[in-house]
């Protein structure tokens, strides 16, 4: 990770940056080394467990077009049928949609910090760990916070989202 001043970063890492300050967000954002689209470069460079990255997946609602952000664990696989059920139908997001919508790339969708505020889940799953990190609006860009800053920071509920997970094989 580098210590790399406000300066050098984006337009939308700025943003986020802006949007931490403002809610009293004690940390900002680090730009890390290599790029982290993946839940998994992410938790490398950061050196912690997957579930702590805060991945940002961006689904489009049928009925009307709005951009549905679903924060979840970086180990689990969101479940569409119960973000359908609590938002109403979702569909795929392509990279255009998601860019036009939130403001960011895929890669580094932050959960704040968009050009337009999409309907927005929390995965309670975040909730079992003490510190998380998420993208800050660059695949090069995090922050840290607690799972517990989610609610806060974005106004969304915490709900369960996700797959069950796999049985543990031996």
């Amino acid at each position: 990770m580098s210590d790399t001043d406000s300066t050098a970063f984006s337009e939308s890492t700025l943003r986020v940056a802006a949007a931490l300050a403002a809610a009293g967000h004690p940390h900002v954002p680090q730009m890390l080394d290599d790029a982290a689209r993946t839940a998994q470069q992410a938790a490398d460079a950061l050196g912690i467990v997957v579930g702590q990255i805060a991945k940002s997946i961006i689904f489009r609602r049928k009925s009307d077009g709005a951009a549905v952000l679903v924060v979840t664990s970086g180990d689990r696989r969101v479940d569409e049928k119960k973000v359908g059920a609590l938002v109403g139908a979702i569909g795929r997001a392509d990279a255009d949609f998601v860019k036009a919508a939130t403001g960011f790339t895929i890669g580094g969708v932050s959960p704040v910090g968009f050009t337009q505020p999409p309907v927005t889940l929390i995965d309670r799953e975040l909730l079992r760990f003490d510190e998380i990190w998420a993208a800050a609006g660059h695949p090069h860009a995090v922050f840290r916070l607690k799972p517990q800053d989610l609610p806060r920071l974005t106004g969304a509920p915490v709900e369960d989202v996700v797959q069950a997970p796999k049985p543990q094989t031996t």
